[in-house]
């Protein structure tokens, strides 16, 4: 059975935003689309009713989201669950299970970015799959006019062969150019070892040694998905800043997550971070594989 694209939806205009663009994707993927609402119990003095209440709430809430998405897309296979209970646990769950996992975003900007919330940014931490962050104002027509697809690379070629999987496959669904960008810093000079300098000496110096390390990174994949046109991007500065610089013209940036717990909770990695609340276009996550 084919996995599902999920979405995960709580009513907000956020949520319906990445419900639309779940839909939109499992079409291209030709996947079915499964919606997950998770909520819990609240029980309070103003509102009338109990346990049952609020439960024919949610379900009425998530069988309209439901009958409005198969209505757009006639011929998808549309599911609908309720869960009740933590919201991080339920939406892991249904990552965990899925092809990707598309959650609505609030906000972004230097201060109103960091309404990202802790459900997302620990669902993104715990996820084995790909969880994809959309804001209310995202529209079709990014896709349709055929903006890149951004990725970020870093490392040798095994050390971002999900990003890369993850990039190339959305790339072919939606015929789209592919952007992989590599960003570069000088390190200190006490940084380099003996064998660092001797292989930026063999490349010619650290551009050349940049452009060889990304053009390695991409060829398996080139070779897998040939129909995809790729545009290879090495520039000096900080991995995120470039990334929000070409940001700018791309219909989704994908990146790798590097979680880690700490005693404030689940870090995400200051890549992943850093796009995920200043980038104007939906950012992919993705889990090392």
């Amino acid at each position: 059975m084919a996995r599902p694209i999920t979405a995960g939806v709580d009513g907000s205009e956020e949520s319906h935003a990445a419900l639309a663009w779940a839909a939109r994707e499992a079409v291209r993927r030709d996947r079915p689309l499964h919606v997950v609402h998770a909520w819990r119990f609240t029980p309070h003095e103003a509102v009338e009713g109990g346990r049952d209440t609020q439960a024919g709430w949610v379900r009425g809430a998530l069988d309209g989201a439901v009958r409005e998405i198969a209505g757009r897309h006639p011929g998808l296979e549309v599911t609908g669950e309720v869960a009740e209970g933590d919201a991080v646990e339920t939406l892991v769950a249904a990552a965990d299970r899925s092809e990707l996992l598309a959650l609505g975003s609030r906000g972004h900007g230097r201060v109103v970015g960091f309404l990202l919330g802790s459900v997302g940014r620990q669902v993104i931490a715990e996820a084995t799959g790909p969880v994809v962050l959309v804001r209310s104002g995202d529209r079709a027509s990014a896709e349709a006019e055929g903006r890149e697809i951004v990725v970020g690379q870093e490392g040798g070629p095994d050390d971002c062969a999900a990003v890369l999987r993850f990039a190339f496959e959305t790339a072919a669904a939606r015929g789209a150019t592919l952007r992989a960008v590599r960003a570069w810093t000088l390190p200190p000079v006490f940084a380099y070892s003996p064998a660092s300098l001797q292989l930026l000496d063999e490349a010619g110096g650290p551009v050349p040694y940049e452009k060889k390390a990304l053009g390695e990174a991409l060829q398996p994949w080139r070779e897998r998905f040939p129909q995809v046109p790729v545009v290879e991007h090495v520039e000096m500065g900080s991995a995120g800043q470039v990334l929000l610089d070409v940001s700018a013209r791309a219909q989704l940036v994908v990146v790798g997550r590097r979680a880690r717990r700490t005693a404030v909770g689940a870090r995400i990695g200051s890549v992943a971070h850093g796009v995920l609340h200043h980038a104007p276009c939906p950012v992919a996550v993705v889990p090392p594989a």
